[in-house]
C-alpha cells in the first residue's frame, strides 16, 4: 500500500475515535445514528481517494459490496448463540486479499447494515469502529509473515476477538462515566470474558476451516478481473 494511502486510512482511523469521543461529550451517544452515518462516510474516503489515482471500475465497488452482505447476513443466523459468528472472518479475509482501505470499509459497513436486522443503539458505531480496524489491521499485514502463516492467521483471528469484546466495552464505559471505577471496570471485563472467547474460538474455527480457500478463491478473482490491486 503507498505510503500517501496509509496516511489517509491512519487519519481516517483517528478521526473516526475523535468523533466517538465527541459525539459521547455533545450528546451521550443519543445522535448514534448521525454518527454512523459519519463514521460511514469517513471510511469511504481513503476508499474514494485511492479511485481519484485510476479509474474506477463497477465491479470492484460490487465485490466490496458482497462481502458487506455476506458479513451482515451471515452475522444473522448466530444471533442466537453470543458473540459466534463468521462476521469477522470475513472482514478478516477482505482485508488480507483486498487491503486496508477495503478492509476498514466492509467492517464499517457490515455492523451497520447486520443492525438494521438487530437493532440498532449506541453499541453502532463502536462495532463499525471495531470491525474496522479489524479489516484494516489484516490488510496492513496482508504481506506479512503473519498472514502468510496459516497459524498466525490464526493467532490474529483469536486476538482480535478479545480485543473487538474489549473496545465494546468502552461505550459502556462512556455512557456510565458517573459509575466508574476500579470495581465497575473489573467487574464488566470480568463479565464480557465468556463472550470475548467464544468470538476469539469462533474467529480460529471459521479462519481454520473456510480460510484458506476463501482466501484464494477471492485472489484468483482478484487477478483474473485486475480488481483493487
Amino acid at each position: 500500500m503507498a505510503v500517501r494511502s496509509r496516511l489517509f486510512l491512519a487519519a481516517a482511523a483517528v478521526l473516526i475515535a475523535l468523533l466517538l469521543g465527541i459525539m459521547y461529550v455533545l450528546y451521550n451517544y443519543h445522535a448514534y445514528f448521525l454518527l454512523s452515518m459519519i463514521i460511514l462516510a469517513a471510511t469511504m474516503i481513503p476508499f474514494f481517494i485511492r479511485f481519484e489515482w485510476r479509474d474506477v471500475q463497477a465491479r470492484e465497488v460490487v465485490i466490496l459490496a458482497m462481502l458487506a452482505a455476506v458479513a451482515a447476513v451471515s452475522r444473522v443466523p448466530f444471533a442466537g448463540l453470543p458473540s459466534v459468528q463468521p462476521t469477522t472472518f470475513v472482514i478478516i479475509v477482505a482485508g488480507i486479499v483486498f487491503g486496508a482501505e477495503s478492509g476498514f470499509m466492509v467492517g464499517a459497513v457490515a455492523a451497520i447494515v447486520s443492525n438494521i436486522f438487530l437493532g440498532q443503539g449506541p453499541w453502532t458505531p463502536w462495532q463499525m469502529y471495531a470491525w474496522g480496524m479489524i479489516g484494516m489491521t489484516a490488510g496492513l499485514l496482508k504481506n506479512t509473515w503473519i498472514m502468510r502463516n496459516t497459524w498466525m492467521r490464526l493467532v490474529f483471528g483469536f486476538v482480535w476477538g478479545i480485543l473487538f469484546g474489549w473496545i465494546m466495552n468502552l461505550w459502556i464505559v462512556t455512557s456510565n462515566m458517573e459509575n466508574v471505577s476500579w470495581e465497575f471496570l473489573i467487574t464488566l471485563y470480568a463479565n464480557s470474558i465468556s463472550h470475548d472467547v467464544s468470538h476469539a474460538l469462533s474467529n480460529v474455527f471459521f479462519l481454520a476451516v473456510f480460510g484458506a480457500s476463501w482466501i484464494r478463491t477471492l485472489e484468483r478473482f482478484q487477478k483474473k478481473y485486475d480488481l483493487l490491486r
